[in-house]
């Protein structure tokens, strides 16, 4: 197992860890005793275990074969029975429990994930025939040691809080080309139900994001079973990934440039309605559904070039980032005079003193901020920008195309037109999709 640390965008953030888990399927009896077993002393190794009945049981194969010294964990373990039933399979190893699951009539088993890597294993089988005779098959066997692989990070710090908008994020360290592969080797254990999906931002980055809004106070448990998986050509996952969060209280803002005001709702309910001062014609602050990024106070802002009418460089205080390139809700004492009436910033939303205090106070990464009338479009990924997807085009930015529904028991990929539809409703229930184009 590998534990994977990474710093949070807020200050105090913890890191991400990585352990390794056992996944218990919906349908088997097989549990690993986990000792030493290993690859047999066959002197050739064979791609599965051949049939080796008793003069009246069924025939039974395994694989990978007895002996096989380099076996592809990514294809698992898959054991059948001709003539005959399969009454129990077993997998011994040092490594993670291997479960898996029967076919409707017990002709044939198949492991629930992937294997580990360079890890040795040994499968016992029993199959009965119909009458009564029986058959057991051994196969040893150890995976293979892939010369490359990849691993991957997750943004979340353990045990951290998080706005109800806040993306599940993972980094991986090489391009992934098998994303249904990397998918499905995912679980999600939440405290409440959740539906979402996840969206490939490129090759390397995974994001899930839920449908609506978290709902609040929820616990967010993440495994990410990578060990084993190929997610690209000869490039093997080596680790088990695991992560636990929680989704605190839901905080929402929502500006308008041409009201001048921003309203803040906790709880689902209007807490605040403060006057505002956004980007001034020439920089206007961009539309879009955002996330709270990072916050810091004071921070240095900086802008034009040096020596010119636009120049700025300015201590600001009470300020909590939403884009990448600078854009902030933050204390304006200087703009008070204008805020309720006019746009004078030079991009940033421009709060009172006091009011600043207050969302400084409140704010955590991914609580959502929308920002609405503003004559400039949002751009994609200039901060968090998953809630500019509709959920139509989060689906389809999956490899499965599939929702994940995750609750107590775990998680699981269902068709779209199973989740039945969305009654939330905007702001605070859901951003509002589209508001980024113009």
């Amino acid at each position: 197992m590998r534990r994977i640390r990474i710093r949070s965008a807020f200050a105090g953030a913890a890191a991400a860890t990585a352990a390794a888990l056992a996944l218990a399927a919906c349908t088997t009896t097989t549990t690993a005793v986990k000792d030493g077993g290993g690859p047999g002393s066959s002197a050739s190794a064979s791609a599965s275990a051949k049939p080796s009945p008793s003069p009246d049981g069924p025939a039974v194969r395994i694989t990978p074969g007895g002996g096989d010294h380099a076996a592809d964990p990514s294809t698992g373990i898959t054991v059948t029975a001709a003539g005959g039933t399969l009454t129990n399979v077993t997998v011994a190893t040092a490594g993670d429990t291997v479960t898996g699951s029967y076919s409707a009539g017990k002709t044939s088993w198949h492991s629930a994930m992937t294997l580990a890597v360079s890890q040795s294993y040994t499968v016992t089988a029993v199959a009965t025939a119909a009458n009564g005779a029986t058959t057991t098959k051994t196969s040893a066997f150890k995976t293979l040691t892939p010369s490359s692989t990849f691993a991957a990070e997750i943004f979340e710090g353990e045990d951290e809080t998080y706005g109800v908008g806040m993306p599940i994020i993972l980094t991986f360290s090489h391009p992934i080309t098998d994303k249904a592969a990397v998918e499905r080797s995912i679980e999600l254990t939440t405290s409440k139900r959740v539906v979402g999906a996840w969206y490939w931002d490129g090759s390397s980055t995974l994001d899930f994001r839920p449908r609506d809004f978290w709902p609040a106070n929820t616990t967010v448990s993440f495994t990410g079973r990578f060990n084993g998986v190929l997610g690209a050509p000869g490039v093997y996952g080596d680790h088990t990934l695991t992560q636990s969060f929680v989704i605190g209280q839901s905080v929402i803002a929502v500006a308008s440039t041409r009201t001048h005001r921003t309203q803040i709702y906790i709880g689902g309910k209007l807490k605040y309605n403060w006057p505002i001062s956004t980007g001034r014609d020439t920089l206007p602050t961009p539309d879009g559904s955002y996330l709270t990024v990072d916050k810091n106070n004071p921070v240095r802002m900086i802008g034009g070039t040096k020596g010119t009418p636009g120049y700025y460089n300015e201590l600001v205080s009470w300020a909590v980032r939403f884009t990448f390139s600078g854009d902030y809700y933050h204390s304006a004492p200087w703009s008070v005079v204008d805020q309720g009436t006019t746009n004078v910033s030079h991009g940033c939303v421009n709060l009172p003193p006091a009011a600043a205090v207050i969302y400084y106070k409140l704010a955590v990464p991914g609580d959502p901020i929308t920002i609405t009338g503003s004559p400039r479009p949002g751009t994609w990924d200039n901060g968090w920008t998953e809630w500019f997807l509709s959920w139509n085009q989060l689906l389809s930015g999956s490899a499965l195309h599939e929702a994940v529904v995750a609750g107590p028991q775990g998680s699981t990929f269902v068709p779209p037109s199973t989740v039945g539809a969305s009654t939330a409703k905007a702001p605070v229930g859901v951003a509002q999709a589209g508001n980024n184009l113009n």
